[in-house]
């Protein structure tokens, strides 16, 4: 087995690092934004504060570092689906991996709290922006694939609808603020696919 490269982190920095995110998750989900400060995930991971300002020295790091794990297990529950390439990507597959996050009660409260930090608090928006910015841009390389015809622009504005439209459902199928039906779910497919395959307009 080879060392970590020099400055780089170690398995056991990792280990750590990941015990930190999923103290910060679990805080999130169960009290709200409003009660993540770095001491209160210091305290729910059972260490120091120092410690966790080792590794996340700001909230707005804690909150950036959360969503770029959330952004990256959905990418690979994803390519789980659709392979690893977005290039390939079967529309369908897609759609089930994006709804099926509506699933996951815990991910859609995460989110849901996220939003409203976001509201409030302009290093968590930034981190929010940059969270959507990474989405949109692999669902943009979807919609490439399957339409070409569409220029870059083109794309990435409706792929940026899909993630508007697609994060919006959550609150309604997940039951916050509303209830998903058999006609919606279809009606919701049928927009998001739409999004991804329909021929470019003159």
């Amino acid at each position: 087995m080879s060392a970590a490269p020099a400055g780089g982190p170690t398995a056991k920095g990792l280990r750590r690092r990941a015990d930190l995110l999923d103290a910060a998750e679990r805080l999130l989900s169960a009290s709200g934004g409003a009660q993540l400060t770095l001491r209160a995930v210091a305290d729910e991971a059972g260490v120091r504060l120092g410690h966790l300002q080792h590794y996340f020295p700001a909230r707005a790091d804690l909150l950036a570092a959360l969503l770029d794990r959330v952004l990256t297990t959905s990418l690979a529950r994803m390519a789980e689906r659709t392979g690893p390439s977005a290039d390939g990507a079967d529309p369908g597959a897609v759609l089930s991996s994006v709804l099926s996050d509506h699933d996951d009660p815990p991910l859609v409260r995460l989110f849901t709290e996220v939003w409203s930090m976001a509201a409030h608090d302009e290093a968590a928006a930034e981190a929010v922006r940059a969270f959507y910015a990474q989405y949109a841009g692999h669902v943009a390389q979807v919609v490439r694939r399957q339409v070409p015809a569409l220029d870059e622009a083109g794309a990435r504005a409706r792929a940026e609808v899909f993630v508007m439209v697609a994060e919006g459902a959550a609150l309604f199928r997940s039951g916050i603020t509303g209830r998903r039906t058999p006609a919606t779910d279809a009606a919701l497919r049928h927009t998001l696919r739409t999004l991804l395959t329909a021929p470019a307009t003159p």
